[in-house]
């Protein structure tokens, strides 16, 4: 059966110049065609993703056409005209992918509204929302290395696409043979009849003045001074983050040259990732030169923003997604109640492994903060559930560690436009009253405690990656811990039973999130360490939080814990 799609692929994929010296490369040698042939790229919530190439393991425009074709028939299950919204990264072949998408929805009687240029992940959520459209598509592997790409597949609210969704595009998809069951329009053809239509400047104006308006302190940065350096990572964040801080009175910008222009190489970070130090360190350096008060990096798609704040003595501390996360929610909350515009009853949403800070601090404000399953869908899903109410203005924030926030309910994914505004606007806030970043997390440390978070992320590549992946889960449910570096676990969460256990006193009770395979151990110290596979990556990720007197003892608990788990993880 491998030989036999082989030796078809060979034969008919002939749209792609670059997908067939890649099958006569690996011609007779079993173990290449196996790992491009063996198994098919499996579409999920959070769409396809894998490496560049030829093959049913691959992404390829054959693999996107499949994909695309059983959106199509998903959609058009359902009487009346349909509509898909579209757009795409800096990644390799993102702009060739997004234009077989819509091809593909043209031909199947489905309206695509295609990005003219770039653009990143939230512009993709609001035109979704905004033109009103059935589904959306974004073709992004978000940080993934440039060899990877992907397709993201979101549902009429902007939201990434839910289990049940996906479930039945992906059993379309296993009904459509590759070549023979795809219909394709002309490109050229369906854009001069309309059935491609390219997405107008006033969606993307729209877009900007809804983020704009999540300012809670309008016209500081026009006189604050503050000075920045920006790097959008080769990606797509360059236009949009710098017109809207234009737009705020942000003029001083410095971008790193060799990171300006979108570049699906990724020439100077092979990781385009904000939460590594590498990537940004062109960034810190002409932070050093042109003594900037802040740098930022957004990723490929602009839905992650990272940064680094100047300290005392003139060098560069980066600080972490939590912590980032909970100085904007602090910000908000005190500019939000001093200007008059808290909501009623206001919520902010997190991710389960992203730090209980947010919570504290949230508390202190009267602010209810509410705990979702990773995947920023979940805190799209908690705006929903506001909607339906009428109470969608409750909503004040919602973020994960891993680098996503979000301020409005314009859109429903993480937003690095907005956030880098804010956090822009926050620093601005700072320096005019004489203060810093770095000197109101301290505060918040010496009002709430020394809160560490640490993520180690334990990688399992190829085709036996997801086999390994499947056995630490399983073993450390069939053989659950009873401590962890010495400490005690005293209670337990499995997210894919919904149910917790007080191991001191039997007692258990009921998860109210939906299944997910997560383990969570709180430990006798105040410690908790949570196990997940990536939902994106081939990788199982363990996440400590651990609570000190201060630094130096928080950091010693987590290097403890860490040890204790690293022979779990193989």
């Amino acid at each position: 059966m491998v030989k036999a799609d082989y030796e078809r692929w060979l034969e008919r994929a002939v749209d792609d110049k670059d997908l067939r010296p890649e099958l006569l490369s690996i011609q007779g040698v079993e173990e290449e065609i196996n790992d491009r042939f063996a198994v098919e790229l499996a579409f999920g919530t959070a769409g396809l993703r894998g490496v560049l190439g030829a093959g049913t393991n691959r992404m390829n425009i054959y693999m996107v056409r499949k994909a695309t074709q059983g959106l199509a028939n998903y959609l058009t299950s359902t009487p009346g005209e349909k509509s898909v919204a579209i757009s795409y990264d800096s990644r390799i072949k993102s702009d060739v992918f997004a234009r077989e998408a819509a091809r593909v929805l043209a031909a199947n009687g489905v309206k695509a509204h295609l990005y003219r240029e770039l653009m990143p992940v939230p512009a993709l959520s609001f035109a979704t929302r905004h033109l009103k459209c059935d589904a959306g598509i974004m073709v992004t592997a978000s940080h993934n290395p440039a060899k990877y790409n992907g397709y993201k597949a979101y549902g009429p609210d902007g939201c990434q696409m839910t289990e049940e969704a996906a479930d039945a595009v992906y059993a379309e998809m296993q009904k459509t043979d590759v070549f023979d069951d795809v219909k394709l329009a002309d490109f050229d053809e369906a854009v001069a009849d309309g059935r491609i239509e390219y997405i107008g400047q006033d969606t993307i104006e729209a877009l900007y003045d809804n983020i704009k308006a999540q300012s809670v302190r309008p016209g500081l940065c026009k006189t604050a001074g503050l000075k920045l350096v920006y790097s959008p990572l080769n990606g797509s964040g360059n236009v949009p983050v710098r017109r809207v801080l234009a737009d705020i009175g942000i003029t001083d910008i410095t971008v790193v040259p060799e990171q300006e222009h979108p570049d699906g190489n990724f020439p100077t970070c092979p990781y385009p990732n904000p939460e590594i130090r590498e990537a940004l360190e062109l960034g810190l350096r002409l932070a050093v030169k042109t003594g900037a008060d802040l740098m930022l990096a957004t990723d490929p798609d602009a839905d992650r923003v990272g940064i680094a704040v100047k300290t005392a003595d003139g060098d560069y501390k980066l600080l972490t997604g939590n912590e980032v996360g909970v100085l904007l929610l602090d910000y908000l909350c005190k500019s939000r109640i001093e200007n008059g515009t808290m909501p009623e009853n206001p919520v902010t949403v997190k991710s389960i492994v992203s730090t209980t800070l947010a919570d504290a601090v949230a508390e202190s404000y009267g602010v209810e903060c509410r705990n979702v399953l990773t995947g920023f869908k979940y805190i799209g899903e908690q705006i929903h559930l506001l909607e339906e109410k009428g109470e969608e203005k409750r909503f004040l924030f919602g973020f994960e560690e891993s680098y996503g926030y979000l301020s409005g309910t314009y859109v429903r994914d993480k937003d690095a436009i907005v956030a880098s505004m804010l956090i822009c606007e926050m620093a601005a806030y700072y320096k005019s009253i004489g203060s810093s970043i770095l000197e109101q997390l301290e505060a918040i440390y010496k009002k709430f405690g020394r809160y560490l978070h640490k993520v180690d992320s334990f990688a399992f590549e190829g085709l036996s990656g997801m086999d390994t992946m499947k056995a630490i889960m399983a073993g450390l449910r069939e053989n659950a811990p009873t401590e962890i570096a010495g400490w005690k676990v005293v209670k337990t969460a499995d997210y894919s039973t919904h149910e917790m256990c007080d191991v001191v006193t039997g007692e258990k009770t009921e998860i109210r999130l939906p299944k997910a395979n997560v383990l969570t151990y709180w430990l006798e110290n105040g410690a908790c360490v949570i196990v997940r596979p990536s939902g994106t990556e081939p990788k199982v990720k363990v996440y400590y939080t651990t609570k000190g007197v201060d630094l130096a003892d928080a950091e010693v608990q987590q290097k403890k814990l860490a040890e204790a788990m690293q022979p779990l993880m193989k």
